[in-house]
């Protein structure tokens, strides 16, 4: 039993010399030897009193203090180096957060303009309905004159315009209402192919800023005159200033006169219309009527308010269509913005948490490295 005993007093002390040398290097720079001489000389001490014939391999003890070494020199240069990375890992990613930040809080305030705007929108379509009944009343007695107005998409051919013809293409000075304005032009885009094909020429009067700058680029040659900073809501001497301007625009040779507005469907829908004014015939037999003499006037002044009374109701017309599709485009851009919100905020979280683990994982490995 005494020689086990003795051997591992022996293993005890080899042990104990290992570790004051090995340790030696991680104390304090001001008292290293020290504690590595009190090591020593503890265990000397206890080797004599076991009366040790050998010494403990120096060779094995000189590996441990390279060993060690190494270890401080490496644990010294990532200490050096793990600022500088972690410096630039945090600011890519407070950058990549502040972005995303301020595009929810821009997407945030997107969101309240348009939702305002749909409520105004809602508001302003409340009035335009009631104008646009009150025109329709108004604009009754037209329909026993000529044939009734007719949709772009059912149109066939030219539509019975003849050559020079006058067509006005209904729009406002305002934009963000979904296809309204873009409707009118590309029918007034066909319509004028068409007569291209039969070798016809038309001559277009937009009304609107939002026409205008559209059919300059889809009807360059036929866009002659344009109205445009008209104030809504509209009234019926705007009307007869553009029945005006339709008259006297080759009055020799003007054929029919058209109006291409958006009739208004509903709240959600509108169809674009075209309503065809035939030319009044002014020459033909005389028949006295001897309760009436007509002054020679009256068939032009007729024609006039004619013309003036079915764009005034075009114009009721097209600006309803404004108001709701206006109202709907508000509300799917209101929609389609908190969408874009949840997305971003997902986006947002996803990387403040990276950060997190990231700045979690270099503590722990730190202080895993220092233990």
């Amino acid at each position: 039993s005494t020689q086990p005993s003795r051997r591992r007093d022996k293993n005890a002390c080899r042990e104990q010399l290992r570790d004051a040398d090995a340790f030696a290097p991680a104390l304090p720079r001001s008292q290293p030897r020290l504690a590595s001489e009190r090591a020593r000389n503890h265990a000397s001490e206890r080797a004599g009193e076991l009366k040790l014939d050998q010494p403990i391999a120096p060779r094995v003890l000189r590996r441990r203090a390279g060993a060690s070494t190494k270890i401080t020199m490496a644990l010294r240069a990532a200490r050096a180096l793990a600022p500088r990375a972690q410096q630039a890992a945090a600011r890519r990613s407070m950058a990549t957060e502040k972005e995303i930040a301020m595009r929810i809080a821009s997407t945030k305030n997107i969101r309240k303009i348009t939702s305002s705007m749909k409520m105004v929108s809602a508001a302003k379509l409340k009035g335009d309905q009631n104008r646009l009944a009150a025109a329709k009343q108004f604009a009754a007695w037209t329909a026993v004159l000529d044939e009734p107005a007719t949709p772009l998409e059912e149109l066939e051919g030219t539509a019975g315009l003849a050559d020079h013809s006058v067509v006005v293409a209904i729009s406002s000075d305002k934009g963000l209402c979904g296809g309204v304005h873009s409707a009118v032009a590309r029918g007034l885009r066909t319509i004028n192919a068409r007569l291209k094909e039969e070798n016809k020429t038309m001559n277009v009067i937009a009304v609107g800023e939002k026409g205008r700058s559209q059919l300059r680029r889809m009807v360059p040659d036929s866009l002659t005159t344009a109205l445009t900073n008209i104030p809504p809501p509209y009234n019926f001497g705007y009307a007869s200033t553009v029945a005006q301007m339709a008259l006297d625009t080759e009055p020799e040779k003007t054929g029919a006169i058209a109006v291409v507005y958006n009739k208004f469907v509903s709240a959600i829908a509108y169809s674009p219309t075209l309503k065809t004014i035939a030319p009044f015939v002014l020459e033909g037999d005389d028949v006295t009527l001897t309760a009436y003499d007509a002054d020679d006037d009256v068939l032009r002044g007729l024609r006039e308010y004619y013309l003036a009374t079915e764009i005034f109701y075009g114009m009721m017309e097209g600006a309803t269509s404004e108001q709701s599709s206006r109202m709907q485009a508000m509300e799917n851009a209101t929609k389609n913005a908190g969408e874009l919100i949840d997305k971003l905020t997902l986006i947002y979280n996803r990387a403040r948490q990276a950060r997190i683990t990231t700045e979690l994982i270099e503590i722990i490995s730190g202080a895993s490295a220092l233990e």
